[in-house]
Formats: C-alpha cells, sequence, structure tokens
C-alpha cells in the first residue's frame, strides 16, 4: 500500500465528551488559560442508526501552538456513567510546560485554585503533575527534562527492538483476553 504524500504534521485538535460545556470552559479557560476558540451548536446524522440526528454543542479550547483540545456538551444522549474518572492508561491529556520551575508554579496555582495537583513525578525524560478536569479526564502538566532530547534520541534506536520483545512477551496472555482474531486487524477495519 502507497503512503500518502505528505506526513500528518501534527494534531487538529483531540475531542471528547463533557457533562456541562459552562464547567468545562472554567476549567481550560479561567483554570488553564486556554482560549475558548469557537461553540459550535450542530444537529447531524452520523449513520449511527440512533433513529435521530445529534444535537450538540462543539466546544474547541486553541492552546499556545494553535491546536485544539475540544469537548461535545451532548445531553440528549449522556450519561452519568460516561464521566467516571478516567484510568490514566485509557485516557489522559498532557500539557507542556516551559520548565520545571514553571511546572510547579502551575502545580500551586492549581492546587490553591482548589485543583488536587499529584506530584511533580520525576519520568526520566518528563516531569509532570496530574489532577483531574470536571468530565473524568486525567489532565498532566509536564515539562521535559534537561536531557529529555537525548534520551528519546537513543530510546529511537532501541524502539522496535523494544517493541517486538513486549509483543513477544505478552502475545499470548493477550490472546488469552481478547483471542489473536482481535490482535491482528491490520487492514481489516
Amino acid at each position: 500500500m502507497n503512503k500518502p504524500l505528505q506526513a500528518l504534521g501534527n494534531i487538529h485538535h483531540a475531542a471528547y465528551r463533557c457533562v456541562d460545556a459552562e464547567q468545562t470552559r472554567w476549567f481550560y479557560e479561567d483554570l488553564l488559560g486556554l482560549t475558548l476558540a469557537a461553540a459550535f451548536e450542530e444537529d447531524i446524522d452520523f449513520g449511527e442508526n440512533l433513529g435521530r440526528n445529534r444535537h450538540f454543542l462543539h466546544i474547541f479550547f486553541e492552546m499556545a501552538d494553535g491546536n485544539y483540545i475540544a469537548f461535545f456538551d451532548e445531553p440528549g444522549i449522556s450519561k452519568p456513567e460516561h464521566f467516571g474518572r478516567k484510568d490514566s492508561f485509557d485516557m489522559h491529556l498532557a500539557f507542556e510546560a516551559e520548565s520545571l520551575d514553571s511546572l510547579r508554579e502551575w502545580q500551586d496555582y492549581l492546587n490553591a485554585a482548589g485543583k488536587t495537583c499529584l506530584g511533580p513525578i520525576d519520568h526520566g525524560f518528563v516531569h509532570s503533575v496530574y489532577m483531574y478536569d470536571p468530565n473524568g479526564i486525567q489532565v498532566e502538566i509536564t515539562c521535559r527534562a534537561e536531557n529529555s532530547d537525548a534520551i528519546m534520541k537513543d530510546e529511537a534506536a532501541s524502539a522496535r527492538d523494544a517493541l517486538n520483545a513486549w509483543t513477544a512477551k505478552t502475545r499470548k496472555q493477550k490472546e488469552e483476553v481478547f483471542g489473536a482474531e482481535r490482535l491482528d486487524k491490520r487492514g481489516r477495519g
């Protein structure tokens, strides 16, 4: 299969469901300082066999790099169980601070505003603090370690080997849980 001519350059936006657009705006704009960039009220049939169109408000927050975090406020379908705290391995957002000093300033600011920020945790290549947004999504503020670029370059050289070793080590366990067909879906939808 031929790859597209131009590589994908960046994430335009990542989008998530929210309990309430205004509460979400407060967290991302008032607390984190992102800019509310758009709020589109839409009524769309996505072909999901719901028997009706989906009616929602789609809000976008612009980050310093020009990319966006977006949320869907859809009270007609949303349920309380959609908004339990997500395991951070299932979903989290990581925003980048300029330095470790800046990260600590963010932590102090957010703690003073009533958000509990855990950390900073030293992951070797980054340092991070963690909290939850009003929708149950873990939010991380992170900064690169001084030697982050060197660490990532070293890791790139061995990443394929590490992935192959991990796959060999965990394949049997995953087949027992998910089945081999689920693990081999390449190119089959």
